[in-house]
């Protein structure tokens, strides 16, 4: 099975609200309230880091669940929010080429 990255889109307002993220499509206004452990994968929803990874680093070690039914229910999680353009999905990592200015 390919590798599955996610990102967070750039058409999104988004705040932090005790444990769970306010999430909020800024071209449908599509509204979603996050979970803790569904926040854990917004938070790390970086381009680079595979979402095998997330669960098996940042979820498992930290809340009572088994890997399976984790990557599971992030698999449902990532399908539902990348269908309103909230996350985007890749089965490739986002390649990040920076151009840095160094003064002379």
């Amino acid at each position: 099975m390919s590798q599955t990255y996610v990102q967070r889109s750039r058409a999104i307002a988004s705040r932090l609200l005790g444990n769970e993220m306010m999430v909020m499509s800024v071209t449908d206004s599509t509204f979603f309230t996050l979970n803790e452990i569904a926040t854990v994968i917004w938070d790390a929803a970086d381009g680079c880091t595979g979402l095998s990874e997330i669960v098996e680093q940042k979820i498992c070690p930290v809340f009572d669940v088994d890997l399976e039914t984790a990557m599971s229910d992030a698999r449902n999680f990532v399908d539902e929010l990348s269908q309103h353009g909230i996350l985007t999905v890749s089965n490739q990592p986002k390649n990040f080429t920076e151009t840095v200015n160094i003064p002379a």
